[in-house]
Parts: C-alpha cells; structure tokens; sequence
C-alpha cells in the first residue's frame, strides 16, 4: 500500500534552491495544513466528546507515539498542568524508547509491538482511561501494538494520523486522519504531518479542559503562576473581573495563589 506522506516531494533539486526558494515552498506546503485539519473535525469531535465522559469518570489521556510524533504527545500532555492547573497524571505523553527518546532518536524502539502496553501499564492503565496513538505514517507497530491491548482490555482508543486507511486507524475505535500529502523534503514527517498532529492535539487538549470546566470566559483561570508574566496576567485578569484596583488584586493573587480562587472569593464576600 503507497502511503502519501511517503510519496515523493513535489518539489525537486532543494540543494540547488535559493534560500528565499526553500523558505517561501516550504511556507506554501505549510499553509495547506489547516485545511486538511478542518476536514477532520467531525472525527476530532467524537474523540474530544468521548475523552470528556472518560475524565468525568476520573479517567486520564494517554498519548503514545514514537519520534516526532511522541515528542508532540509529550508536549502538549506537559503543558496542560502549567495552562490549566491539572494534575500532571491527567493528560500523559508516552514516548516510545522513554524520555531519553525526546532528545536522542533511540534505535529500533518504534518497532516493539508489545513495549507501549507495558508502558502503559506503568501507569496503572484502566478502563476508564483513553489512549490515543499518534503515528504520521499510521503504521507503527508501538502504537500498533498499544491500541491493540487497550482494545483488548475495553479502554477506549483513538489516534492521530497523517494516511487514510492505515493499521492505526483501523484498530483505533475513534480514529483522526489528517491527509496533508507529501512533505516538502520526501517522507520528513516531521513538517505537514508534525504540524497537523501539533494542531490537533492542541485541539483535543484544549477543547478537553474546556469542557471540563478549566476556563472562565476566555481565559487561564486555572493556569500556574510560575512567573512574572503570569503573575501579571493573573493580577489583569482579577482587576477585569471584580473591577479592584492594581493592589488589591495583586494582593488576592498572592493570598490565593489561583486566579479562580481569588475571583470567587472576593465576590463571595
């Protein structure tokens, strides 16, 4: 089966490019990926709406990829808790070869098909959890083989992909395809395909807390004040909605340590 994001580059001679060339073709294929991610909200929308009834019931997200793909998954699990002041256990990226792998590419790892279940399983993994495979190809057997016992054990399963009608769509019950066609360097996954995934991951994380009660309005009113920017952020956004001045809000972000708390206390009072 010839997948598209192993298809050949539709450009050709990149070495005898200018650099003015190689930049504006390579922004010309990036801009074509938002498109493909529109076509896949309706399958992005089962996921998110499933993802919120698991959490409900105490569930957690389980990301697990290999390469470029686990890198995203480790990204957007380990920028939840800071964004929305969640239990860092409740969105969790899993990286085929382990965290090592997120800097160093550790050889053959993408290819265990057994490895993710037990990296799972690490986690104490139950039915009331989800777990997404993210693979641009569709065909790696990691997350091949996470899906599979996931399945097996009645945990529901989704995955972000970049070919349509891959292994990984098929054995996911929720699956995402995100068609963008071939890369501008032949088969670097790591451009479409990795912008794509990094969209819709934000996507589901972001439409997951959401729903899930985690912003007020428009805003972080959970996030963590790890510095100064936020802090001031958090003070604007206290002032803004109780209508004290610079001080005083300052002072209800210092006692509560939480825009929300703050807010909800001084209009209890």
């Amino acid at each position: 089966m010839e997948f598209t994001t192993e298809q050949e580059s539709s450009y050709n001679g990149l070495e005898n490019m200018s650099v003015n060339e190689i930049l504006t073709n390579i922004n010309k294929e990036d801009a074509s990926v938002p498109a493909s991610v529109a076509k896949a909200i309706p399958q992005i929308e089962k996921l998110v709406a499933v993802a919120v009834e698991c959490m409900k019931k105490g569930g957690r997200i389980f990301y697990i990829g290999a390469g470029t793909s686990g890198r995203l998954g480790v990204l957007d699990a380990s920028e939840c808790p800071p964004t929305f002041g969640v239990p860092f256990d409740w969105i969790v990226g899993i990286i085929a070869g382990g965290d090592t792998a997120i800097r160093k590419a550790v050889e053959n790892a993408e290819d265990d098909m057994e490895q993710a279940w037990k990296d799972l399983q690490g986690f104490g993994i139950n039915e009331d959890d989800v777990v997404i495979g993210i693979a641009a190809s569709g065909t790696t057997p990691y997350v091949i083989g996470g899906l599979e016992q996931a399945n097996k054990t009645g945990i529901v399963t989704g995955c972000v992909v970049c070919n349509s009608g891959s292994p990984i769509a098929q054995e996911a019950k929720f699956p995402v395809e995100v068609v963008v066609g071939p890369e501008f360097v032949s088969g670097s996954t790591r451009m479409k395909s990795g912008t794509a995934q990094k969209l819709v991951l934000n996507m589901i994380s972001t439409a997951v807390m959401i729903q899930l009660g985690r912003v007020k309005g428009n805003k972080m009113v959970d996030m963590q004040l790890t510095n100064s920017k936020l802090v001031s952020r958090g003070t604007r956004m206290i002032m803004a909605e109780t209508g004290v001045n610079e001080q005083k809000a300052a002072q209800l972000l210092e006692e509560y340590g939480n825009v929300r708390r703050a807010i909800e206390s001084y209009n209890h009072h």
